[in-house]
């Protein structure tokens, strides 16, 4: 008798903030999902976001080829969102980005299974100077080689709750004196909502017309590096200096900042950060993206303000930007 559903699709690294949102819309369509992590324990919360018993996190040890292999056992489709912002020892992005995909699309090919997402990033290019960019851009080739019918989705910054761009920068400003416009603050972003995203890649997997086809996933505006510092210190109520800090300066200082993922401390900052914040970081103009797979784009606007309220003075209970420009009689 045949298990209700489209069948069983396996997360690599779905634990993630990009990842969650991904096993909550392919449960949503009806999909069982093995959530492939190395630290399951971790993942438990994962289990809320489906029904009893449809979402099941499993320890996965992504550069173990017997790992992948089990954890694709039964399975009729596949993401792979593994992917690291800084190298820390053995987990460098040549490990986890380019050999992690290969063995990942490969294992795949071998078990007959085509349907695979791989997730990707804006500005991968296997001859990029950034080391993110390149080992992001030699992912997608090593995929493409393995399995054709692989659909890569490329999202530019991508905001939310949880994550790591605009939250930083508002921890910052509650404690500095000045927030860094590095490169003098006129790249380029296109920020994606995360559940946006989450979706993007559910129907990636779902829809039987994806095959091969690759989309770039940006917000419906673009905004300058200083127009987001701009928006964070207006919508957290910090009166704060932006102090140009040049790309050079910017890299010696990454150079330094990066040391501390060698103890195991999340860098600040690392140089390959600002090398890549010297490209612009947008959907290109002929690239398929969120209308390609029927989904409106959520504004920054929209999302933001109900997670920046926790740097605000007074919290919650603090006037944001709109209430204080309300007029009354």
């Amino acid at each position: 008798m045949a298990l209700p559903g489209p069948g069983l699709v396996t997360v690599f690294g779905g634990s993630g903030f990009v990842g969650s949102q991904a096993v909550r819309a392919l449960a949503k369509a009806g999909w069982r999902v093995r959530v492939a992590v190395r630290k399951p324990g971790l993942a438990g919360d994962l289990r809320l976001l489906g029904d009893v018993g449809q979402v099941l996190p499993v320890r996965c040890d992504v550069t173990s080829a017997e790992d992948v292999a089990a954890a694709l056992k039964g399975a009729s489709a596949a993401v792979n969102l593994v992917g690291v912002l800084y190298a820390s020892g053995k987990r460098s992005f040549d490990a986890m980005h380019v050999e992690a995909s290969r063995t990942i699309a490969q294992t795949c090919a071998a078990h007959g299974i085509t349907k695979f997402v791989q997730v990707s990033a804006i500005g991968a290019d296997a001859d990029a100077p950034s080391d993110y960019a390149r080992t992001k851009g030699q992912a997608e080739a090593a995929v493409r080689e393995a399995l054709p019918s692989a659909v890569i989705i490329r999202p530019s910054i991508v905001f939310g709750p949880e994550d790591s761009f605009l939250n930083k920068f508002a921890a910052m400003a509650t404690f500095a004196p000045a927030l860094p416009l590095i490169g003098g603050g006129e790249t380029k972003f296109q920020p994606v909502y995360v559940g946006d995203v989450g979706e993007a890649i559910g129907r990636a997997v779902t829809r039987d017309d994806m095959a091969g086809r690759t989309f770039e996933l940006g917000g419906p505006s673009v905004w300058s590096f200083k127009d987001i510092l701009t928006y964070i210190l207006r919508e957290t109520g910090r009166d704060r200096m932006l102090a140009p800090l040049p790309f050079a300066l910017a890299k010696v200082i990454g150079g330094f900042a990066q040391l501390t993922a060698a103890v195991g401390i999340a860098p600040v900052l690392t140089k390959d950060q600002v090398i890549l914040l010297e490209s612009d970081n947008v959907v290109s103009p002929n690239a398929e993206g969120l209308a390609a797979l029927g989904i409106e784009p959520t504004g920054l606007e929209a999302i933001a303000p109900s997670y920046l309220w926790r740097y605000r003075v007074g919290g919650q209970f603090a006037k944001g930007p709109a209430a204080e420009a309300v007029v009354t009689a």
